[in-house]
């Protein structure tokens, strides 16, 4: 299968997902800044790794990917029916750390940046 498709694919589902978690899930163990910042589908359309990025703390984390990988049967589901493949993939939640990874080596840069500054 061309790699494009696959990556299309990848982004509507990306894209679908993001819809229901904000609008449709009702689990108010699903809460705060979730965003979901890459979907990897495999070749045959089996399996998607969807890395999410949760602003929470160690805790809530592993509550609300709990959650999700909970609800996944339901999301695979209203994801099959907005969604027109043969497959629709299972869902395998991944925690994305990148975004506070950058934030962070942002907050070291500026206070170099700060100290430069002073001298």
């Amino acid at each position: 299968m061309p790699n494009h498709r696959i990556s299309k694919v990848g982004e509507e589902i990306k894209r679908e997902l993001s819809k229901m978690i904000i609008e449709e899930m009702k689990d108010p163990r699903v809460k705060g800044i979730i965003s979901i910042t890459h979907v990897e589908v495999t070749n045959d359309l089996r399996y998607a790794k969807v890395y999410i990025s949760i602003m929470a703390n160690t805790e809530e984390r592993a509550v609300i990917l709990q959650a999700l990988e909970k609800a996944g049967g339901y999301l695979r589901s209203e994801l099959a029916k907005k969604i027109k493949i043969r497959y629709t993939p299972e869902l395998l939640f991944k925690v994305d750390d990148s975004i506070e990874y950058g934030a962070k080596i942002n907050k070291i840069l500026a206070a170099i940046n700060q100290k430069e500054g002073e001298e």
